[in-house]
Parts: C-alpha cells; sequence; structure tokens
C-alpha cells in the first residue's frame, strides 16, 4: 500500500462534488487521482483550504486535511501564518512518503522546501504552457518567481502534459521531464452514444473560468457575426470584477448567447452532448480538461490553443488563431456532415486510446511506487 499526499488548496468543492468551489481541471484531476489511488487500496490524502468544517475528515476514503481558511489571518502576514505554516502542518500530519501538487505556483516551492527538509519525495506535474515559460509570464510577483523555480529545480519527478512543455522546460530550466497524458472520465464502450449531427440549429459550447486569459469576449465576437447558431457559455470568475461585468453586458446584448453560471459536474455531459461544437478562444492553455471531456463524448473542437498540434494532425476539430479563423472553423464543420462526423469519430477514438482514466492512473500508480521505493 501506498502513502501518498496530494496537494490541491481549491479542491474540496471538487472532491466533494457539486457546483461550488473550484472548477478548474486541475482540481477535477487531482481528485480523480485521489478516488482512484483510495480504490486500490492506497492510503490518499488531500491537503486543501477549510471549507465547511475547520477539521480534517474522510471522504470517500480520502483523508481530506485542512491547511487554513483561505480568508484568515492578516494582510501581510498571512502568506506566512497561516498560510505557510498551516500548510506546513498539514502536510506533516499527511506524513507520507510522496508528495504530489500540479500547477506552476508559489505552492510548488513550499512543497519543495518542505519534502526535502524532511527527507520526502516531491512528484510535480505542469499544469499550463506557462509553467515551462523561463520568464514565467503569468507569475507577478518576485516571491512567486523565487519559489516556483525553487519547487521546479527541487522536484524529485517531474511530469508535462505535452512535448512543447516538456522541451520547454529542458531549453529553459535544463530540467527533464516525462510526458503525462492526464485522465479524464468519460462513457465507456457500453454506455457511449453518438451525438447526431444538428444541421438546423448548430450549437457551439464555451466552458472554462471566466477570466481575461480565456478571451470569452473573442467567442462573443464570433457569436455577434454567426446569428443562426445558438451559443452557450458556462462558467464563472473567480470575482466578480469589471472584465466580468463587461462579459455580462455583452452576453444580454446577443440575443443568440445563453450564459448557464457555474454548470455542476454531474451536468456537464449533457452539456458537451448538446453541443455541435466545442470551442476555446484561450491565449495559452496546459491541455484542457475540458478538450478531453468534450472528445470523450464525440465532439469536435475549434480553438486558439492545438497542444502539440493534435487538433490538426488528428483532425479532431479546426485549429484557429483569429476570431475569422474560429468563425470559419465553426462553419466549416456545422455546414459538412461528413466531415462533422469524421471528425466525430476521431475525437472519440483519441480519448480512448489516450486518457481513459485507468490507462493513465496505471502509469501515475507507477511512478508512485518508484518514488516510494
Amino acid at each position: 500500500m501506498l502513502n501518498i499526499c496530494l496537494v490541491a488548496h481549491f479542491a474540496y468543492g471538487a472532491v466533494t462534488g457539486g457546483s461550488h468551489g473550484s472548477i478548474g481541471g486541475v482540481e477535477r484531476q487531482t481528485s480523480l487521482m485521489a478516488k482512484w489511488l483510495v480504490s486500490r487500496g492506497h492510503k490518499v490524502s488531500l491537503l486543501t483550504w477549510a471549507e465547511g468544517s475547520d477539521e480534517d475528515e474522510v471522504i470517500d476514503g480520502i483523508h481530506v486535511i485542512k491547511i487554513c481558511r483561505q480568508d484568515s489571518g492578516l494582510p501581510g502576514i498571512r502568506f506566512f501564518h497561516p498560510r505557510w505554516t498551516g500548510l506546513n502542518s498539514a502536510m506533516k500530519r499527511a506524513n507520507a512518503d510522496v508528495y504530489y501538487q500540479n500547477c506552476g505556483e508559489y505552492i510548488t516551492g513550499q512543497v519543495a522546501m518542505w519534502c526535502k527538509r524532511n527527507g520526502k519525495k516531491f512528484l510535480y506535474s505542469l499544469a499550463n504552457d506557462s509553467d515551462a515559460d523561463y520568464k514565467l509570464p503569468v507569475m507577478n510577483t518576485y516571491r512567486e518567481r523565487i519559489l516556483y523555480r525553487y519547487g521546479l529545480t527541487h522536484s524529485d519527478y517531474i511530469l508535462s502534459q505535452t512535448k512543447k512543455q516538456m522541451d520547454s522546460l529542458k531549453a529553459g530550466f535544463n530540467l527533464d521531464s516525462e510526458i503525462m497524458p492526464m485522465p479524464c472520465p468519460g462513457p465507456s464502450e457500453s454506455e457511449y452514444q453518438n451525438i447526431a449531427f444538428n444541421k438546423d440549429k448548430p450549437t457551439i459550447v464555451w466552458a472554462a473560468r471566466i477570466h481575461e486569459s480565456k478571451r470569452l469576449e473573442l467567442f462573443l465576437e464570433v457569436a455577434a457575426d454567426l446569428p443562426q447558431y445558438q451559443f452557450i457559455v458556462g462558467g464563472s470568475p473567480a470575482q466578480e470584477d469589471e472584465y466580468f461585468k463587461s462579459i455580462l453586458n455583452t452576453i444580454n446584448r446577443l440575443d443568440n448567447v445563453t450564459y448557464l453560471g457555474m454548470v455542476a459536474r454531474a451536468d456537464m455531459p449533457n452539456l458537451y452532448r448538446s453541443a455541435s461544437v466545442f470551442c476555446c478562444s484561450s491565449i495559452y492553455e496546459g491541455f484542457p480538461n475540458t478538450f478531453l471531456e468534450a472528445w470523450s463524448q464525440g465532439v469536435p473542437i475549434v480553438s486558439t490553443f492545438d497542444p502539440d498540434n493534435l487538433i490538426r494532425d488528428r483532425q479532431l476539430g479546426v485549429d484557429a488563431v483569429t476570431k475569422d479563423d474560429l468563425v470559419s472553423g465553426i462553419k466549416k464543420l456545422c455546414s459538412d456532415p461528413d466531415l462533422w462526423q469524421l471528425h466525430s469519430a476521431n475525437a472519440r477514438a483519441y480519448y480512448q486510446q489516450n486518457h481513459s482514466v485507468d490507462q493513465v492512473m496505471e502509469r501515475f500508480e507507477a511512478i508512485f511506487t518508484e518514488l516510494s521505493n
């Protein structure tokens, strides 16, 4: 039996289910990993912010260990106490053999530092292309960059999601990594049902955290150019700032756009199955969980982000750069039933061959075992 600790501050909502908490792919994947490892008989701890009760609890066999409440402590001091001291205390209570963290942030360094000081192994997984960029373009403070670089260079094992990330990490940091596709739950062969091509009223779905890097405004420009199609937006912002308010104002002016807000996990499969095309308008990504979820249902993707050129090379949809590219890609797929069927079948086959849960998680289990010995 392995003793594994997963550090994911925002994963409490994902592990408890429902529509509250973070909807990010990192949290979904970490929750999925925890449940799968428990099902294999391993001891698993999950470190999160304190939500609900402040006390540690057991959820579906997972030992959920609370760090502290996210808003606790005094401004200027809370970074050190109770956040950092709370993390150290939670890691000590977990007393695992291997600690795992996904996504580049200052916490990467904090986890690596504790592991090094206490003789524990640390497995780190990149979540985004920017995590492998030597300039660390989305880390705005010196403190973030210093701690992340420390964590990256003191990891015992590093996982990348794509060859681009692996090459970037090697070129910028001279660090080796292994490419690991992320797991994604989806319908089995017996559960899967083909989606019918909708020639009368194609529906285009966008789902993500609402943030400037996701460029939802670009998707809405596409909707304005295609009034004959139906557009659906799912997701919510971390906070209702001016950017979000401007997005809502735009949505309210467009008759062919429906805004759902945050969508519960249980409702996501039906949302994908309602789609003729899933659309991504992001500036950068890692390997979006939404891609895997869409492909598991046989939904082609039209996207401004194409991980390792998979969409283009494997005909899983249409890759794009500009707004006009998105418009033409959507029109191309939605006006040609044979082409749509080809891309739909390719999408489903790619998911089955590369991202089914058991296939990916058995590789994770092997790495955790190697690090534990």
